[in-house]
Formats: structure tokens, C-alpha cells, sequence
């Protein structure tokens, strides 16, 4: 018997909380996402204050409830790494023993060389680079040869940029998965990523038909486990493409956050139980990664205006979350190493449970598989802190 009928998980994609310990060792000292936007422009996030965000870390306008309504805390990346294959893993139950290579340089040789004999397509780009910047730097050139635009980012991905009409979707699809089978070993990144573009030269525009092709979670992660308790799990927007569509229902893709939103309604109304995930991805993919403050805060508002709105039941258990830092007031355009905000609500809910540092994102989803019945290998249920009725965890 499940504590909670269902489960709506929510990752605002980057909205970090303040730098980790070991920050400095990432070049990410000093970088807070919410508490560096919160000093750069006012918010107005009412409703996350009143759940407890303030309660989390100093947050300028956002100030500490004395009676907040959710449980919240803060949850460390106990893996090496602050990407989002890691952060998501991790929240499933893997944490990492090393992290997956980065290729600030571009990639080797014997990568390249395999992808064009394998391909029969010569490579342009081949370095570090903002994904609107290059295709504005060699769109032209990739549109007149033909040859698909290959980059990287502080991250583990390798990521292909291709014209929707020089090669369509299905070709770039097909391109990558040659990709992610020769970016294998010692190479292993952590995500392949199709990103297509249309447009003319000076005005060229990234489409929503981005798709990722992970490296394969190792089984018995939380996913799996809810699959074999027959748990309905709905993903919206990337999570399918992170977990290879393992242990998932139904996935329903997304264009942007708005459309992400109206997609949760809309299944949260359809849908009578399980665990509906859903990433948020804007704030990381739009202003993030390009430094832009005020965009990332007018999503953040957004997002705080949506929540009193998302038709939730009585026997729902609400978490809210992220998977890394992107702080956007940094000269860096790459993910930070931070804290991951945590809030947890609803009406079964033990009111402003103060969950502090928590020591692994795993926290979560063994909250989650222990909900449905089941458990993974990492992390500490933290039910028995939060559920009315029951008694708090003595570490707490």
C-alpha cells in the first residue's frame, strides 16, 4: 500500500542553491544560481516562499517563513560531476565513483576519424562552444557542405548541430546513435545530443526537436524498481531520453517550459496514480547557459505563479528539486557544482520539517521507491520525517 497515491516529482533544470564545498575544484567558487539572480534583480516569488524556499539558504527577497508550508532542505551531489545525466542518476539511486570524461579541447582524433568513416560526413567545429553561438559561427559553412557541426561544453556531452533541411531529423537522429556507439569506454560521455536548427544565415534558430541519447543506467536504479512493482510512471520532457525510456509508461515530449506545464496538467487530470516526473529544462538550455539573468528570473516567476494552480489531490506528494547549478550571473556559461534546493508538499505533509543538508540526491528517489513500496541502493527515506502520522528520522 502506497503512503501517497501519486508522486509529481519536479526538476527545475539548474536551479541550483549555493556552491558546494569542493566547488573550487569545478572553477564554480561563489556560484549560487538563486542566491546570485536574487542579488542581480528583485523577485517575486511568492508562493515558493511561502513553501519554505527562504528557509533553504539567504535568499535577497525571498525571505525565511517562521511557518512554511512544505518540508524543505537542501540536497548534495555526492557523485563527482554537475551534469545532468549525473544529477538525474543520481536522484534514481547511482551514484558515480568517477565522472564522465569532459573534452574541454574538443575530441580526439580516433573519435572524429571513426565518426566520418562511419558517417561518410567530414566534421565542422570540434570544440567547447555555446550551441547558439556555433551555428551562428558555421551554420552557413555547414549549410554550403553539408558536414554537421560537432561541439562539446564543460559538460560530458557531444553534441551535433545539423540544418533541418542539409539533413533532416531522422538522419541527425541516425548520425548520433553511430555516435554513441563509437563514444564507448574510456570515451563514454554522458549524453549524445541531436540539435537541430532551421532558418537563414544571421537567423538561425535551434527547433524543439532536440533529442539526447544517454549512456544506459545501470539496472536496479529507481525506475527499474518501480517497473517491477507494475507503478505507472509518466515522464515529461527530457527524463525519458536520460533513462532510455527504462521503467517509463508513457513519455510526453515538450517544447519549452510552458509547454511543460500545460503537460502536467493536462496528464495530472488523466492520470489517477504513480509517479508523474517531469524535467523543466529552460532554465538551464535558455538562460543559464547563455547568462541570461533576467530570462532565467522571469522563468523562475512563472514557475512560482503555475504552482497553486497545478491540480494536485489530496493524496499527492508534491517534490520540487533541481540537478545542478547554471548560474547565469558567472562568466562562465557551463553548469556550477552546487546545492540542489528541496521542498516537499502536500496535504498529508508534515508542514515546515526542516530536512537540512541532505547528503545525496538520492534521498529522493528512495523517498519515492519506498512510497511505492520498493527501494534502491542509495539514499535515506525520508517519509517517516515528512508524513503526518509518522515520526520524524532521529538524524534529523
Amino acid at each position: 500500500m502506497t503512503a501517497f497515491r501519486r508522486v509529481l516529482w519536479i526538476v527545475l533544470d539548474s536551479v541550483g542553491i549555493g556552491a558546494m564545498p569542493d566547488a573550487s575544484r569545478y572553477g564554480d567558487e561563489g556560484s549560487n544560481t538563486l542566491g546570485n539572480i536574487a542579488r542581480s534583480r528583485q523577485l517575486s516569488l511568492p508562493n515558493l516562499a511561502r513553501m519554505g524556499l527562504g528557509n533553504i539558504s539567504p535568499l535577497q527577497g525571498v525571505p525565511p517563513k517562521p511557518f512554511p508550508e512544505a518540508a524543505y532542505g537542501k540536497c548534495t551531489l555526492a557523485s563527482p560531476g554537475k551534469d545532468t545525466t549525473t544529477g538525474h542518476w543520481e536522484m534514481a539511486g547511482i551514484i558515480l565513483e568517477k565522472p564522465f570524461p569532459v573534452y574541454p579541447k574538443g575530441f580526439p582524433p580516433e573519435i572524429l576519424e571513426a565518426f566520418e568513416n562511419q558517417t561518410g560526413r567530414g566534421v565542422l567545429g570540434n570544440k567547447a562552444a555555446s550551441g547558439t553561438e556555433i551555428i551562428a559561427e558555421l551554420g552557413e559553412e555547414h549549410v554550403r557542405t553539408g558536414k554537421p557541426i560537432v561541439y562539446t561544453s564543460a559538460d560530458s556531452v557531444f553534441q551535433i548541430a545539423a540544418h533541418e533541411e542539409v539533413i533532416p531529423v531522422e538522419e541527425l537522429y541516425r548520425i548520433c546513435h553511430v555516435a554513441r556507439e563509437i563514444l564507448c569506454g574510456p570515451h563514454e560521455v554522458g549524453r549524445v545530443i541531436a540539435r537541430p536548427f532551421t532558418g537563414a544565415s544571421g537567423r538561425f534558430t535551434r527547433t524543439a526537436n532536440r533529442k539526447d541519447f544517454a549512456v544506459p543506467p545501470p539496472p536496479g536504479m529507481l525506475l527499474d524498481k518501480l517497473a517491477e512493482r507494475s507503478v505507472t510512471v509518466l515522464a515529461i520532457g527530457k527524463i525519458s531520453d536520460i533513462f532510455l525510456g527504462r521503467g517509463i509508461t508513457r513519455s510526453v515530449k515538450t517544447k519549452n517550459n510552458a509547454d511543460g506545464m500545460e503537460k502536467t496538467d493536462a496528464v495530472l487530470r488523466e492520470q489517477a496514480d504513480g509517479l508523474v516526473f517531469v524535467n523543466l529544462v529552460d532554465f538551464d538550455q535558455l538562460f543559464g547557459h547563455r547568462n541570461d539573468v533576467e530570462g532565467y528570473a522571469r522563468a523562475l516567476e512563472v514557475v512560482d505563479r503555475w504552482l497553486p494552480t497545478i491540480p494536485l489531490r489530496d493524496d499527492d506528494l508534491l517534490i520540487l528539486t533541481a540537478d545542478h547549478g547554471c548560474d547565469p550571473t558567472t562568466p562562465s556559461t557551463d553548469h556550477s557544482r552546487e546545492y540542489t534546493p528541496l521542498l516537499i508538499y502536500g496535504k498529508g505533509v508534515r508542514a515546515g520539517v526542516n530536512l537540512g543538508t541532505r547528503p545525496t540526491l538520492a534521498d529522493i528517489g528512495q523517498t519515492v521507491a519506498a512510497n511505492f513500496g520498493t527501494t534502491i541502493s542509495a539514499g535515506t527515506n525520508l517519509l517517516p520525517a515528512v508524513q503526518k502520522g509518522q515520526f520524524p528520522l532521529q538524524s534529523l
